[in-house]
C-alpha cells in the first residue's frame, strides 16, 4: 500500500466566522492562509477549504445504512478509535446535535466501525468514524 496523500476539499458556508469557530475551535483544525471569502483548515492532516456560498449552504438528502438517515453528501476522517472516543465525548460535551449519535455499525463483521455524523454551522454533514481493525476500511 502506498502512503496516504493528504486531500484537498472545497466546501460551502453560510459565515466564515461561525466556520472559523466551529473547525478551528470545536473541532481544533489549525487555520492556514484565508481571505475575506474562504479560510483554509487542517483537517487532520489534510486541507478543507470554508468557502464563502450562501446560497450552496444547507441540508442534503440522506440514504438509509443499518437503520439510519446517512446523509448523502458528507465528508469526514478515519481516526484511531481512542481519538474517536475523544472527540465523542468533546462534541457530546460542548452540545452538538448529532444527526446519528456516536455509535458502533455493522458489529461483528468486517466492517465493524464507530460512527457519528453532525452538521457544522452552515449545515454540512461531517462524519467522524474509527474501524475496529483499520485492516479492514475496504472491505466487503
Amino acid at each position: 500500500m502506498t502512503a496516504l496523500c493528504p486531500f484537498h476539499l472545497a466546501f460551502p458556508v453560510d459565515d466564515l466566522a461561525a466556520a472559523r469557530d466551529f473547525y478551528g475551535n470545536l473541532l481544533g483544525c489549525s487555520e492556514g492562509r484565508s481571505s475575506s471569502e474562504w479560510i483554509d483548515f487542517n483537517f487532520y492532516g489534510h486541507q478543507i477549504v470554508a468557502h464563502l456560498a450562501p446560497d450552496e449552504a444547507g441540508a442534503v438528502p440522506a440514504n438509509a445504512v443499518d437503520g439510519h438517515g446517512v446523509p448523502v453528501r458528507h465528508f469526514g476522517v478515519v481516526l484511531p478509535m481512542q481519538d474517536w472516543q475523544v472527540a465523542a465525548d468533546k462534541l457530546t460535551a460542548a452540545g452538538v446535535e448529532f444527526i446519528i449519535k456516536p455509535y458502533i455499525r455493522f458489529k461483528g463483521e468486517p466492517g465493524e466501525q464507530a460512527t457519528m455524523f453532525f452538521k457544522d454551522p452552515s449545515g454540512n454533514a461531517v462524519e467522524m468514524k474509527a474501524f475496529a481493525d483499520i485492516n479492514n476500511l475496504f472491505a466487503r
